[in-house]
């Protein structure tokens, strides 16, 4: 065990060597859409460290955001994804991996017909502070003192303030692969943090990581070769999933999980898995009789606010979630009922969102509906089979 173990130190060392000849130890076996490959220079390709494919999450004309982007795979494979009115910017602190990753921008782009793709340098537990300034900052003004220190620190303070690296509120998709297990001990929650703030509401992230299925003993997480390995600084399973609902995500979903672990160390196992989730619960809770039917096939079913579900039955909802169900992850999983008699917005009072209660059926028609209608739907018309 090394006692003055720097995680950050032996992960930057280590991906600055992995950067210019092929680490295999660091290599989790993934399969990629070829075609997506056909485009990118096999130097990217063969320094690719990744344990998954976040990237199929991504849509035409998103603006994404890849965290820890290495030498830039999943940046240009989302490239093409998003097509000529999307973005993608990747983000790392290593300046050896930034160098791969830039070194073929221009080349690739004269290939699709179109310029997507930037870099940028920052940490991505600190999407506020853009490192390049800071290393420009630092040519001009060396920190020679405890006062040089202090104005360092006013510098980096206005950075984050008026020029941060990654705006609040500015990207659709967060992805990152095999990269926030790196990340020290205690920027953890900070880093999750930080995704949430730069997804704009109704927006998702996208993760690739390894996990472990046990707690990691503080001597293995010490361990140099471990944690720079994408091993000793793994979430425990459970408690990756935690972490995005503690930042605010709802919907977290285990889109795809190894069944064969990548590593076992002392009885532990680490495995791959990718994990969606998304923004957009936050905001006041509103009565507008709107009710939701979750079609199955669970008896019964919580999501993350707390809201019960029962299999068949017309459970009332406030708004908000009215609407978060009609969107993903939700919308194939229940039938939405919306009132006959609309409620405005203005006019909505508050709904408590910690009761559970069905709906009743008169709620959402209305207490004065009596309509009778016996001609139902013309099925059987003819030259037509269904009856």
């Amino acid at each position: 065990m090394d006692s003055t173990f720097d995680a950050e130190l032996a992960v930057r060392d280590r991906y600055a060597r992995a950067a210019q000849e092929r680490e295999v130890a660091l290599c989790c076996p993934v399969s990629y859409d070829p075609r997506l490959l056909q485009i990118i220079p096999d130097e990217i390709i063969e320094r690719d460290y990744g344990c998954g494919d976040p990237s199929a999450f991504v849509r035409e004309g998103d603006t994404v955001l890849d965290l820890g982007s290495g030498g830039g795979k999943i940046c240009y494979i989302a490239s093409q994804i998003v097509g000529s009115e999307g973005r993608v910017i990747g983000v790392d602190a290593n300046d050896d991996m930034l160098a791969l990753a830039t070194k073929y921008r221009g080349e690739i782009g004269d290939r699709l017909g179109f310029h997507n793709v930037e870099f940028r340098k920052g940490r991505i537990q600190d999407l506020r502070l853009d490192l390049s300034l800071v290393d420009a900052y630092l040519d001009e003004t060396p920190v020679r003192s405890a006062a040089d220190l202090a104005r360092l620190e006013a510098f980096c303070a206005e950075v984050r303030a008026v020029r941060p690296l990654v705006a609040d509120d500015s990207v659709d998709v967060v992805l990152s692969n095999c990269v926030l297990n790196l990340v020290r001990p205690e920027d953890k929650v900070r880093l999750f943090e930080e995704m949430f703030r730069v997804v704009r509401r109704g927006g998702r992230v996208a993760i690739s990581d390894i996990v472990s299925d046990e707690d990691v003993p503080l001597e293995m997480q010490r361990d140099t070769d471990l944690w720079s390995g994408c091993i000793s600084g793994a979430f425990r399973e459970d408690a990756f999933l935690e972490a995005f609902d503690r930042a605010g995500f709802y919907g977290m979903e285990v889109v795809k999980r190894d069944e064969m672990p990548w590593r076992i160390v002392d009885g532990i196992e680490f495995r791959s898995v990718t994990v969606v989730a998304w923004k957009g619960k936050q905001g006041p809770c509103l009565e507008r009789n709107q009710a939701v039917i979750y079609r199955g096939p669970w008896k019964k079913v919580i999501d993350d606010d707390g809201h019960v579900l029962e299999r068949g039955k017309r459970m009332a909802v406030c708004d908000k979630t009215f609407g978060i169900y009609g969107r993903e992850p939700y919308a194939d999983q229940v039938v939405r009922v919306a009132p006959y008699d609309e409620i405005p917005l203005e006019e909505a009072s508050q709904f408590d969102c910690r009761r559970t209660a069905v709906r009743d059926a008169r709620e959402t028609k209305g207490l004065d509906y009596h309509v009778t209608d016996l001609s139902g739907p013309e099925c059987c018309e003819p030259g037509s089979d269904c009856c």
